[in-house]
């Protein structure tokens, strides 16, 4: 957020969950108000027993015991103060900043720099394209309704939603909108990510606002919010990961989490409110697929840790040593490989798809008039139950978008077939026990896993031709003996380990944890019985099952299937 904006912002975000928040606890007197801070107090206190002693922490420290001395004998008005400080105390350090000399810098000199960088791993590619500079564009291709984006991006304002597998996801998503054209983003990014001070230097001034995973005090995460919605509605385009962290378990995300998507519906009726010259909000999905995967190895065994609850935040992964850094690139750049961003069917805060004229239609292709959504008496409300439902059928149709423009690569689908097979091979164990068998037992026989191949490869091939997913373009036409060839190249040059290995005419598994996170990025599509025609059919995204059906982690419920409530007089437009 730009300097002459970041201050009015933090004010604007006290006052109004201060007044929010009075106004909500009205009825329940003034002890609402002093179990809200204690409950803040609460949180930070058991937080900051497990954090550093560096800087940061002292001053947390310092601050929190400040308000809990103040809170003894705090009356009416001084609750009101001290909601106010630690609402202020929050948003200052959420805040973000954007310094447009620094992007100038970043824009002008990054992209090059890392593009020389990258090919210069690889001297002989550097010598070939001679005199000609080497560009991001090689490796990263940009796919989907990007005219789209450009004329809404000039309409209204936008809410990127990518999908979430590395912390290499917000360059590339900023080269990316920089490369198309578009200005730059705000977006949310970990504190954890901000220790780096060179990094951190750049996502300060570029305007990534500061999450801090380990705050667990509904008033922190209510100050994030409030943030968020005053920064769609001063105009800033906002990129969310709705996600909420990077896919553990290589699939695509399953369920998403809806808090700060419910933002874009608030601003909305702000700005329908305040009579803002431009009012509208629109959602973009961005699926990003890479063939190989920098932190592959420390998401998938955090994911096998109890589905990710072991550790919500990974501080020590690939992407925090360089030399892993420079292998991953050095793999990327060697071997072609390629990195898919595709941006999908914008859609308004319902859920409904948008055209590049800001108009919303439904499946009929009939325009909608999206302010009578949020109308009551003739006046935009907030109605909370009312949104919720909205927000969560926005967040199907972004899911759904996810699924269709998930971009399927040569590792995906061998690790797919070949972990499918190998699961039916020892159909009698679980998970577990599939994931430890020996290498030496995982070898079968070459020409069994090109047919199970060839059989994936048509039956992805209909699901293109169905607009239900997308292929890397390289291998449409490859044989499988052509896209096994390929995966066994790509996997075998970054991972220490030989994900997939050839020995004469047999193939296997070197690292039978990897080969189920790159197979995860083809689940939930119905290609098991390509693989096994008479395997049964699994319901999309359920990582969790043995073959027979059973299952094997705990599972997470879905979120209930509800269509929002049909606005009144509107019965007939979306019948």
């Amino acid at each position: 957020m730009r300097a002459e904006d970041r201050e009015r912002a933090i004010a604007e975000v006290a006052c109004r969950l201060v007044a929010d928040k009075v106004a909500a606890v009205a009825g329940d007197g003034l002890e609402s108000l002093e179990a809200l801070l204690l409950d803040a107090v609460y949180e930070e206190r058991l937080r900051l027993e497990q954090a550093g002693r560096d800087a940061r922490a002292a001053e947390d420290r310092r601050f929190i015991e400040g308000v809990r001395q103040r809170l003894v004998h705090a009356g009416p008005e001084e609750l009101k103060a001290l909601l106010h400080e630690v609402v202020e105390h929050y948003a200052r350090e959420i805040a973000g900043n954007f310094d447009p000399r620094v992007y100038q810098l970043a824009t002008r000199v990054v992209p090059g720099l890392l593009a020389l960088l990258l090919n210069a791993l690889s001297p002989q590619r550097l010598l070939e394209r001679f005199p000609e500079l080497p560009s991001l564009s090689t490796n990263v291709n940009v796919r989907g309704e990007v005219e789209v984006l450009r004329r809404l991006a000039e309409r209204g304002t936008v809410i990127l939603c990518p999908t979430h597998l590395s912390n290499l996801d917000s360059p590339v998503i900023g080269w990316t909108l920089y490369h198309v054209g578009l200005p730059p983003f705000l977006y949310g990014a970990g504190l954890n990510l901000f220790s780096n001070p060179l990094i951190s230097f750049f996502m300060h001034n570029l305007g990534a606002y500061k999450v801090d995973r380990k705050k667990k005090a509904r008033l922190y995460k209510d100050t994030l919010k409030e943030y968020c919605t005053v920064s769609l509605e001063y105009g800033y385009h906002n990129l969310f990961f709705p996600g909420g962290t990077r896919s553990r378990s290589g699939g695509v995300e399953p369920h998403l989490k809806l808090g700060l998507l419910g933002c874009g519906l608030r601003a909305f009726v702000n700005n329908l409110r305040r009579h803002a010259e431009r009012p509208d909000i629109y959602v973009v999905p961005a699926t990003i697929s890479y063939g190989l995967v920098l932190e592959a190895e420390t998401l998938i065994d955090d994911y096998l840790k109890e589905t990710g609850r072991a550790r919500y935040i990974i501080e020590d992964d690939e992407s925090s040593r360089l030399s892993r850094v420079a292998s991953f690139f050095r793999g990327i750049v060697n071997l072609d490989s390629r990195i898919y961003v595709t941006f999908s069917q914008p859609l308004d805060l319902f859920g409904n798809r948008v055209e590049a004229d800001g108009r919303s239609y439904d499946r009929r292709g009939r325009p909608i008039d999206t302010r009578r959504y949020v109308m009551r008496g003739g006046e935009p409300v907030h109605d909370p139950q009312r949104d919720a439902e909205y927000t969560r059928e926005l967040g199907e149709q972004v899911r759904a978008a996810f699924v269709r423009d998930n971009v399927l690569q040569a590792t995906h689908l061998a690790a797919f077939t070949l972990f499918e097979m190998l699961w039916r091979r020892f159909s009698e164990r679980d998970l577990y026990h599939l994931l430890r068998t020996p290498p030496e037992l995982t070898l079968l026989a070459v020409h069994e896993v090109r047919a199970a191949l060839d059989r994936v490869l048509a039956r992805v091939r209909e699901l293109v031709a169905q607009s239900r997913l997308r292929l890397d373009p390289r291998i449409h036409d490859a044989t499988a003996e052509a896209v096994l060839a390929e995966a066994v190249r790509v996997l075998g040059t970054y991972h220490p380990r030989a994900v997939l290995r050839r020995v004469g005419d047999r193939v296997g598994a070197g690292d039978l944890n990897l080969l189920f996170y790159y197979h995860n990025r083809a689940a939930g599509y119905g290609l098991e019985r390509a693989v096994v025609p008479e395997a049964r059919a699994v319901p999309a995204f359920d990582l969790s099952r043995r073959p027979s059906g059973e299952p094997l982690l705990p599972p997470s419920e879905p979120p209930p299937q509800i269509r929002p409530p049909v606005p009144a007089g509107l019965e007939e437009l979306v019948a």
